[in-house]
């Protein structure tokens, strides 16, 4: 809910922080922070098995929104972005948790509903804030604290989720051999008859109590080093397909310049309209963004698609649509043509990354999924990382942010030429020989049999 309006409140009378200090000093510790936990917090999301995690974000947002309302001074809000970075790098859990618990075949659409329910609840928070703001007067500072009692119910739901059974790569000794003991019967029970459903009940429960049983070997040296192993093992073959190597690639590309737009475009709002003068419609805008993303994402886990012939082009296509909005909100004077660039660049954006993310779980086990996620997510920070120590931070160029959005603009624009000539290349190439696409899919289906021997 004041998550719009957060730039606002931080130039504003509560904590009086300059713009260019946002800019090139304050909102860069955030990006720092965020790389640094990536890693760590993904093999801890698997080590305690997502559910804490999950409890370590939302008790880190209510600190978060706490410091926000009651701390004053730059080291607090300081304090406020490594935190808020262990929030956004938990998220890892949250989703790799969803995926923990629905089957393969549901995971286009399963893709869809977590989007689209993500972006309906952003939707339902920045559009009632902006109502608040707008009609009822209300100051940021009861914005915030609202928020706070909204994260606070959502610190308790929780504690109510259900705990995962095992870990996908931490799995002790016993549970080991008896996944090697699966193995050895065979993946998708191709190399036997299938049981029946009861005997598959019982042998997954007398699975579990083994597991359970083998977990003290948790934080043993054999269990750290076979974890290793799988993890070695999962990222080659995660990365083995040439396909997939693609959608990760636009995924991190793409993601590190939303990140970068995302995080500043209060600031370029600010510039062209300032909020101390004038009348400001934040939340209405993120409303409508997070509204249209939400019926995107609903829509792409119903669509039928040939993705193997069109996906590449399609990703070309409206990533040129977005540097385009880029370049608009860049050169634009007036505020609501920088709305409206914003709202077409993040509905293209959340179009393309909900298509990535189930083009890429689709074809990928459960542990490959996880650990993709997080390299993605990993390269991408560090892209935006690279970004933000040159362009932005005031240690090194620390440039205005209608430069920053020529930048992002022009960056975008690599991706789309790059994308593009790759998704012509396919698309003709598919065209011409039918048989690309079905050795593709055969391709596919072997990788996922073969990882299903973890």
């Amino acid at each position: 809910m004041a998550e719009p309006f957060l730039t606002p409140y931080l130039i504003g009378p509560y904590k009086n922080i300059s713009g260019e200090v946002l800019t090139n000093y304050l909102y860069p510790i955030w990006t720092y922070s965020y790389l640094a936990f990536l890693f760590p917090v993904f093999l801890l999301t698997d080590f305690l098995r997502h559910k804490p995690l999950i409890m370590i974000q939302g008790l880190s947002l209510v600190t978060t929104y706490v410091l926000l309302c009651f701390a004053p001074g730059l080291p607090a809000m300081i304090f406020v972005q490594v935190n808020y970075a262990v929030v956004t790098s938990t998220e890892v859990a949250y989703l790799s948790y969803i995926y923990s618990v629905i089957p393969v075949e549901n995971y286009q659409r399963a893709t869809g509903y977590l989007r689209s329910a993500m972006l309906s609840g952003y939707t339902f928070g920045a559009g009632l804030g902006q109502m608040l703001v707008s009609l009822a007067g209300v100051d940021y500072f009861y914005l915030n604290a609202i928020t706070l009692g909204i994260v606070s119910m959502a610190l308790l739901i929780s504690f109510w989720l259900p705990m995962p059974q095992r870990s996908l790569f931490f799995k002790g000794k016993t549970a080991a051999a008896v996944g090697s003991q699966s193995q050895q019967e065979g993946p998708l029970g191709l190399d036997g008859p299938e049981k029946p459903e009861m005997y598959k009940d019982e042998a997954g429960s007398g699975r579990e109590k083994m597991e359970h049983n083998g977990s003290a070997g948790l934080c043993s040296r054999e269990n750290v080093a076979n974890a290793g192993h799988l993890l070695w093992k999962s990222f080659k073959e995660s990365y083995s397909s040439r396909h997939l190597i693609y959608w990760s690639l636009w995924w991190a590309l793409a993601s590190a310049g939303y990140g970068q737009i995302f995080n500043y475009t209060q600031l370029m709002w600010d510039h062209i309209e300032p909020s101390a003068t004038s009348s400001i419609y934040n939340g209405g805008v993120e409303a409508v963004c997070s509204l249209v993303g939400a019926a995107v994402a609903f829509s792409v886990g119903h669509i039928k698609v040939n993705w193997a012939m069109w996906g590449e082009l399609a990703l070309g296509l409206f990533s040129t649509v977005a540097t385009s909005a880029v370049f608009l909100m860049a050169l634009t004077s007036s505020i609501w043509l920088c709305y409206a660039g914003y709202a077409i660049f993040k509905s293209c954006y959340m179009l393309l990354i909900t298509i990535t993310a189930f083009q890429i779980a689709a074809n990928l086990s459960m542990e490959c999924y996880a650990l993709t996620f997080g390299i993605n997510t990993f390269v991408a920070l560090i892209l935006q990382t690279i970004i933000t120590l040159i362009f932005v931070d005031e240690a090194a160029l620390g440039l205005n942010i209608v430069t920053q959005f020529i930048i992002y603009g022009s960056y975008y624009a690599l991706i789309s030429v790059l994308f593009l000539i790759r998704g012509t290349y396919t698309a003709c190439t598919t065209q011409r020989n039918p048989e690309y696409t079905e050795n593709k899919e055969q391709e596919t289906s072997v990788e996922v049999i073969s990882v299903e021997h973890f």
